[in-house]
């Protein structure tokens, strides 16, 4: 591939609900610019972006495929996301290094969750921005009902920029806003200018009216101008535009058909003429020698720097760490420093990644976006530069995972293999956690939702030919103690030569400190338990908290005094006292008044305001307590409540379903309280 300038180059992110087009977009794009010879569709799983045998089987995007376009003496970056909320991490990985935003929407199925959310995203990061409708074959396209719900939504900052044109119930051509002109598609490929349709007349007049009040809200002297009813030029129109744009303050509307390739040339126009490149953009990190603010701005004459944005680690494809240069020009053999890893990395050759294709190039220029094969040490949001002026960038913030399952290895053996694999798709998976729970004795995956998880076990199996079992995770519950009890307990064994024996009395209380499992007192007097048994003795009570006696979970919240016992100048042993401290602590837990501790978690619920109800009555189901509601910018609430852990269990699946997509919740560990009967009941029961 060529080597393109920074004021070359466009990087875009596309952005939209599941099944609304991206994919298909990218595809025909890369058609129409010679990139290859036919179309691929999602049904034939031959697409350059879904090149993964899961994104195969499941007709869905779930990585974020880099096609690089060379486009009228341009080179667009476009960066394809997955549009479900499963797969939300590799959406803000593209998004950390896209410099604008395409927004598709389905003109079949109008606006949706994922269009909503992709808006917040382009908002919270204040993105440039185009609306690309797709679909505009199909006979239940509405272009015009999807500007109306767009400006209802958004406000004048929508302009549309075309109109389609229909006859005998197809697709064939639009008319241009900007110019009030009408196109028809020829065999050619190419439009043939006519007169605007009398029946796309009235239309034709609101979305003027829209555009031009969008232009004139981009200035003061156009908004005067406006008012008093003076008309734009279309200099002066394109010339608003390309500004408004820029800043946010304008987002046009565009429309097209995937599957016929139409609209694809008036996009990537007015992706050249109207989205920003790279040099006219912000980009700063600090240079970590002096702590002051490394201005890079993607300035192709400062010294070199890069922040790598995604990992790929396919056992297939190998590893490739995705990279936007910064600053500087990037060079096959360059030495690059890592200040996150204190280590330097030779680059070796420089590539840029076509779906799941590799091309050499031989430099990389600020802006631009590529990818470096086999980097030892560094890692998805790490910055390279020079160690001369070692610079680091902030890294991207990635969704926290709160979804987990308890996951066992089929296959007995299989441990180690599952233990790599999954190191691997934590390099590339972001949102992918896995944490060794020692106090209930099980490992737990963490993931965005039940479906990701899923998706992770068939990658295990598909990919790396190891199976694991997803199941329901034990919950952490603990056991502590209500009231005081005395006890003692005698061990003795008698068995040819020394025999064991430890007796020991002890008291146990309430703590009153529930965050320390136990504490140890002796108030021992005369020697009735040598003070070398004291360790034996601790080291008993230490054993006995890790697995209590009402249910098997751990202790907290104890305080065990061991006041007086009984020795063997022969038979006693470290063994012995041991052995008998942990008789005793059992029957001596059982006779305080055994409770049982479980684990509640503050959560925060936001969803779309007609939502809240029925979010609150599951809550409700779920034992939680709901602390407070506050509302939202967008028609959005915020549900704060305290739940259980065991409530957790399966949320995001009854949460989707609920909000139809749009709800999405956090929670955190508050503290733990005692167990009603029926729940502590259940557990001792399962457990014993």
């Amino acid at each position: 591939m060529k080597v393109f300038t920074t004021d070359k180059i466009r990087n875009v992110v596309l952005l939209g609900h599941g099944g609304s087009g991206k994919t298909s977009l990218v595809e025909a794009i890369a058609y129409l610019a010679g990139m290859t010879s036919r179309m691929g569709t999602i049904d034939a799983g031959n697409t350059l972006c879904d090149y993964d045998k899961e994104e195969i089987k499941r007709k869905c995007s779930i990585k974020t495929s880099v096609v690089p376009v060379e486009w009228d003496g341009y080179k667009v970056n476009l960066l394809d996301t997955p549009g479900f909320h499963d797969f939300v991490g590799e959406a803000e990985e593209a998004l950390s290094v896209a410099d604008a935003a395409i927004i598709v929407i389905s003109g079949k199925e109008g606006i949706e969750v994922g269009t909503k959310r992709a808006w917040d995203f382009c908002e919270k990061r204040k993105l440039p921005r185009i609306c690309f409708v797709t679909n505009m074959d199909d006979d239940k396209a509405s272009y015009r009902e999807i500007v109306q719900q767009l400006q209802e939504m958004y406000g004048k900052r929508i302009a549309p920029f075309h109109l389609p044109i229909r006859e005998n119930e197809q697709f064939v051509g639009y008319v241009n806003v900007i110019q009030q002109k009408a196109k028809r598609w020829n065999d050619k490929g190419t439009v043939d200018k006519f007169d605007v349709p009398d029946y796309s007349q009235e239309n034709l007049s609101i979305c003027r009216d829209a555009l031009v009040e969008a232009v004139a809200e981009t200035s003061e002297e156009f908004m005067e101008r406006f008012f008093d009813g003076d008309e734009f030029s279309e200099d002066e129109i394109r010339s608003a535009l390309r500004v408004g744009v820029h800043d946010g303050s304008v987002v046009p509307v565009l429309m097209g058909s995937n599957s016929q390739a139409r609209g694809m040339f008036t996009l990537m126009a007015d992706i050249i003429k109207y989205l920003p490149s790279p040099d006219t953009c912000k980009c700063a990190g600090i240079n970590t020698v002096d702590n002051t603010v490394f201005e890079a701005d993607y300035d192709f004459s400062k010294p070199k720097s890069a922040y790598i944005f995604k990992t790929i680690a396919d056992p297939y494809i190998g590893k490739y760490s995705l990279i936007k240069v910064n600053s500087g020009v990037l060079k096959p053999d360059d030495t690059l420093f890592n200040y996150h890893r204190d280590t330097e990395e030779r680059l070796g050759k420089l590539y840029v990644l076509v779906g799941s294709k590799a091309e050499e190039v031989s430099e990389l220029h600020a802006g631009d976006i590529g990818a470096l094969a086999k980097l030892s040490d560094s890692q998805t949001t790490d910055s390279l530069s020079t160690k001369k002026n070692p610079i680091t960038y902030i890294r991207t913030p990635i969704s926290k995972p709160y979804v987990y399952r308890q996951y066992r290895t089929v296959k007995k053996g299989d441990e180690d293999k599952v233990s790599q694999a999954l190191s691997k798709l934590l390099m590339e998976d972001l949102t992918l956690q896995y944490v060794n729970d020692s106090d209930n004795g099980q490992t737990l995956l963490y993931g965005i939702s039940q479906v990701h998880l899923e998706v992770v076990q068939s990658v295990l199996l598909e990919k790396y030919k190891v199976e694991i079992e997803l199941d329901k995770p034990r919950i952490s519950f603990k056991e502590t103690i209500t009231k005081k009890s005395d006890t003692e307990y005698k061990y003795k064994k008698q068995s040819g030569g020394h025999g064991q024996y430890g007796h020991v009395k002890i008291i146990m209380e309430p703590s009153g400190d529930m965050e320390t499992a136990y504490q140890f007192e002796q108030t021992v007097v005369g020697g009735a338990v040598p003070k070398n048994y004291f360790p034996a003795v601790e080291k008993g009570i230490a054993e006995s908290v890790k697995s209590g006696p009402l249910a098997k979970y751990p202790v907290t919240g104890v305080k065990v005094t061991l006041y007086d016992g009984s020795y063997h100048a022969v038979d006693s042993s470290e063994l012995a006292f041991k052995v008998a401290t942990e008789q005793a602590f059992k029957n001596g837990f059982m006779d305080a008044g055994p409770v049982l501790l479980e684990p509640i978690a503050t959560m925060t619920v936001v969803a779309e305001e007609q939502f809240a109800g029925a979010i609150m009555g599951d809550l409700n189901k779920r034992r939680a307590r709901i602390l407070g509601m506050n509302p939202l910018d967008g028609g959005y609430q915020e549900i704060v409540a305290d739940i259980p852990y065991l409530g957790l269990y399966e949320y995001d699946t009854s949460l989707y379903s609920m909000t139809r997509g749009s709800g999405i919740f956090s929670y955190e560990f508050a503290r733990y309280e005692q167990a009603p009967n029926d729940v502590a009941q259940a557990e001792i029961k399962n457990n014993q």
